[in-house]
């Protein structure tokens, strides 16, 4: 199947359901004759299973062995899987559809940690994204905590006979595939299904509820000042830089030298408006400036924030605090600001007394007047393409309306209100003038088809321009200066003449993925997102980049967790009491893990001990108590030494939490624990270490 005939993401038509129930719809007769005979999942048809909630399986086979593993530890295979339901959610990380997701995948993951395992099945559209290092940028910036497999050449994709992002297919505990859904989806609509599903399993005894672990790509980390910052704003006027921290959930602001001025948001995820330090925002995004008050896209709350600049305080102006829902966008409508939702607003513009929303989700162009008494669409028919023509049909997904491709970027000239359109890697312009059209400045609306998957790099004049996923643009006189975000350059688009050309990036690696410009005093300041900091262009100084340091810039405070509760489902075992000797004023217990045959320690993995004392008072120093204490150098093996303080009698509980996987198997790690109570005497001329031995499974 060619890549340029999928659909770029499931709201070009609408949602498509696969297994029609249970049975997958294939795009071409002979892959559906492929799946109906189970001939392109595995050899064998599932047997008969009386009570089962899927009406029929088919068998899967396994994982191609010479595919790129991300997020774990080395390669899964479909062995290391039975017993688990498995999400298989195909995506590719440009899609906004695909980041609806997640959300929904992380909360099946926190509903289903010992049942359910999600395994992302990366499947590139641009080329950029079929490299698995910025694959694995993408799984930081999201924050995906389950593996993902790079199918940069579409195996999986094609066997699994897919044709839109996002997809999920489900596979049982037995290994067969089940249930499929193409598009977005809410958690509830498989937790139904696994509230349904579970239960037989676990019956039958074919469901392994051992908690596992993977190594994730965020345990190996740096922290770092700025955390993938999406967008900038420069102001000139003000000699202000205001910067969208997005992943660490604030906003920052600095003079436009650096210095840093103040910070906004406590660094937590939330939605809480009040001062600075108690507010909290999500993965925020687009800005602009009006007076003393700074607009805010807060992108994945799916609302707007207002900031009092003088006053220090953080308000709600628009959306619900939840996504609007998928489907029909609306058009000719306009609602209450705070009673709309919204989905995934991404850049914002404020033209005379009205503030333009790049609204990513439903692929339009929003309005909200000032006076926030209302709020809707302004331009998209809400099909995603790249389309000229009038703004708004009366009804969604009318031909002959202008069309949209996740815009994600706004600037203008006083005339037009220019959009990064970034699925269609294209310019597009937006009169303000309601009886105006929307025209193509730079992309792909001329071509009768595939608009979208028309992409690359090749600078020039009009037509023959190629930008790859651009997502930043800023104006100024008479010029667009261009984030040519997976190209990894910052281009110029001359107004008059449509010539575009590279002014900085590219061989030289200066930039990662920048994903915001913005022009001031000179220069244009860039959100150089993977690389974790702002660049600067200077346009008098022969184009030269520097890194603008944000002086005295830290990291937020981290953000406290409450305890879990000791040894929480952890049965304890009882250990006969024993008489210890100390040495050098502290004693020593001695934990052997016994491991299966073929299995180890991993060591990458938080293994770690906690003891706490069943008396208020006793011999064992109480300050080197009650700590989760992780190990340096873990082994099956291993010492606690407690400090003493006298002799007599104590009662301790000591647990282990443990992390083992199996020789060459490094992909998939079981999680492992043991507690027990030990009753103890400290007394000379005993016995200098306390054995404490658990059998692992």
């Amino acid at each position: 199947m060619s890549l340029r005939n999928l659909l770029c993401s499931w709201c070009v038509t609408g949602p498509a359901m696969l297994l029609a129930g249970t049975l997958l719809v294939m795009a071409a007769e002979a892959q559906q004759a492929a799946y109906e005979s189970g001939a392109a999942f595995g050899a064998a048809p599932a047997p008969t299973d009386r009570g089962n909630p899927f009406g029929r399986r088919v068998p899967v086979r396994d994982f191609p062995k010479d595919m790129e593993w991300l997020n774990t530890g080395g390669p899964l295979r479909m062995s290391d899987l039975r017993g688990k339901f498995v999400l298989l959610d195909f995506w590719t990380y440009c899609c906004i559809n695909c980041m609806h997701v997640l959300p929904e995948l992380e909360k099946l993951e926190r509903a289903y940690p010992n049942e359910l395992v999600v395994i992302g099945v990366h499947s590139a559209k641009f080329e950029t994204e079929r490299d698995a290092e910025n694959i694995a940028k993408a799984i930081l910036r999201y924050e995906i905590e389950h593996p993902v497999v790079n199918d940069d050449k579409h195996v999986l994709w094609n066997s699994f006979g897919v044709g839109v992002w996002p997809t999920i297919l489900m596979i049982d505990p037995e290994g067969y595939a089940v249930w499929a859904r193409s598009g977005e989806f809410k958690f509830e609509e498989v937790d139904a299904i696994l509230k349904r599903a579970v239960p037989h399993y676990r019956k039958k005894g074919t469901l392994d509820r051992t908690p596992i672990r993977f190594n994730l790509l965020a345990d190996r980390q740096k922290e770092t000042p700025l955390r993938f910052p999406g967008k900038v704003l420069a102001h000139q006027q003000s000699n202000r830089l205001f910067i969208a921290d997005s992943n660490h959930n604030r906003i920052v602001i600095a003079d436009l030298e650096g210095r840093l001025v103040d910070a906004i948001g406590s660094g937590a995820i939330g939605a809480h408006d009040g001062d600075y330090g108690q507010a909290a925002f999500n993965h925020p995004q687009g800005m602009a400036l009006y007076g003393e008050t700074l607009y805010v896209a807060d992108t994945e709350n799916h609302l707007l924030r207002k900031i009092d600049l003088r006053e220090k305080r953080v308000t709600t102006i628009a959306g619900v605090g939840k996504q609007a829902q998928s489907g029909r966008p609306p058009t000719r409508w306009v609602g209450r600001p705070q009673r709309t939702a919204l989905a995934s607003p991404w850049a914002l513009w404020v033209h005379q007394d009205d503030l333009y929303i790049a609204m990513a989700g439903p692929h339009q162009i929003w309005k909200m007047p000032l006076d926030e008494s209302e709020i809707g669409p302004y331009a998209g028919n809400g099909r995603e393409d790249i389309v000229d023509g009038p703004l708004l049909p009366r009804t969604p997904f009318e031909i002959g309306y202008a069309s949209f491709a996740q815009p994600s970027g706004l600037a203008s000239d006083g005339q037009w209100l220019y959009v990064a359109d970034s699925e269609g890697s294209s310019i597009r312009a937006v009169p303000f003038d309601p009886a105006g059209e929307v025209k193509t400045v730079v992309g792909t609306a001329h071509l009768p088809t595939g608009r979208l998957f028309e992409f690359g790099d090749v600078d020039g004049r009009g037509t023959r321009v190629r930008l790859q996923h651009v997502l930043g643009v800023t104006h100024y006189n008479g010029k667009l200066y261009l984030a040519d975000t997976y190209n990894d350059k910052v281009k110029e688009l001359d107004l008059k003449t449509l010539n575009v050309r590279t002014i900085a990036g590219g061989r030289d690696n200066t930039f990662d993925e920048p994903a915001g410009v913005s022009y001031a005093a000179g220069k244009v300041y860039v959100a150089d997102t993977n690389n974790h900091r702002i660049r600067t262009i200077d346009l008098a100084g022969g184009n030269q980049v520097e890194t603008l340091e944000i002086q005295g810039l830290t990291p937020p405070a981290p953000i406290e967790q409450a305890p879990a509760p000791a040894f929480a489902g952890t049965p304890r075992a009882k250990v006969a009491p024993t008489a210890v000797a100390p040495q050098d004023g502290k004693i020593t217990l001695r934990v052997n893990i016994e491991l299966p045959k073929g299995w180890k320690i991993n060591e990458l993995a938080p293994n770690g001990y906690r003891v706490e004392a069943n008396e208020e008072t006793g011999p064992v120093d109480r300050a080197a108590l009650g700590k989760t204490t992780r190990l340096q150098a873990p082994t099956s093996t291993f010492a606690i030494e407690l400090p003493v303080r006298g002799e007599g009698e104590d009662s301790l509980d000591v647990g282990v939490t443990y992390y083992y996987c199996q020789y060459g198997g490094e992909g998939l790690c079981k999680v492992g624990a043991a507690a027990w109570t030990v009753p103890i005497e400290i007394k000379p001329a005993a016995a200098t270490v306390v054995e404490l031995t658990h059998a692992g499974k």
